[in-house]
């Protein structure tokens, strides 16, 4: 029991740290913004409150189907579905990014029109404009996590969101106050940062002898089974909503 016990933590913690880092992003740009000013980090904060609830968590449990394909498929032995998996879930997202992302350019009018102050709901409606590219970096990487979560593969998960974490500030630097691009700025750091551990965990998947039996390359075979997919993903996706 205890060997078990020892396992599980090994397990939880870096799966733990790697999520925890992964939200750090968010936090970080707000904090950048803070220093520009009480109207500016009001329409972030809010910016990023609106789009957690419309874009990433719904991406976020949408991703969480994966939890139960990809294991039952590992547990099976069937190590090629786990790519297959993944390629289907990255399409499927990156479809439902595009509705999210037309809402998140209305943003300031569908919060003027829930009542919201008009100079915040424009501060948020700027902000959110400038998330949209880390929404499609998002999905993507979320697949990737799962996709190596099923084959317990925590430790590159961890450190993946650990740079992305260390080099976000510099990033928010480079952009907030570098380039002069203000809040706008640190809302674009979150998409370079996405997309650098995605970039980093692809890289991995691609060269890593562990995903040799699981990723075999890209496949039409992703393209067969999708309402198959989304009975899994809606309600994985509205019970995080």
């Amino acid at each position: 029991m205890l060997s078990e016990v020892k396992k599980q933590l090994r397990l939880a913690g870096p799966l733990v740290a790697g999520f925890l880092l992964q939200n750090v992003v968010q936090m970080i740009s707000v904090m950048f913004v803070g220093h520009l000013g009480e109207l500016e980090l009001a329409g972030a904060a809010v910016a990023t409150s609106f789009a957690n609830v419309t874009g990433f968590s719904l991406l976020f449990g949408m991703t969480s189907s994966l939890d139960t394909l990809c294991g039952q498929a590992f547990g099976a032995g069937q190590h090629h579905q786990l790519g297959v998996y993944k390629q289907r879930a990255m399409l499927v997202l990156w479809l439902v990014s595009l509705p999210v992302a037309a809402v998140w350019a209305c943003a300031s009018e569908v919060l003027a029109w829930c009542g919201q102050d008009p100079e915040i709901a424009a501060g948020a409606g700027r902000y959110a404009w400038w998330l949209i590219p880390a929404l499609f970096a998002f999905g993507p990487l979320q697949c990737h996590v799962r996709f190596l979560l099923t084959q317990n593969a925590v430790v590159p998960v961890m450190l993946s969101s650990a740079a992305a974490a260390m080099a976000h500030p510099a990033i928010c630097w480079l952009l907030v106050r570098r380039l002069g691009l203000g809040s706008r700025g640190a809302a674009l750091a979150n998409g370079v940062s996405y997309a650098a551990n995605l970039l980093f965990l692809a890289l991995y998947v691609r060269l890593s002898p562990s995903c040799k039996t699981t990723w075999a390359g890209f496949t039409r075979e992703a393209l067969k089974g999708i309402p198959g997919f989304f009975k899994h993903a809606v309600p994985s996706a509205l019970m995080v909503w």
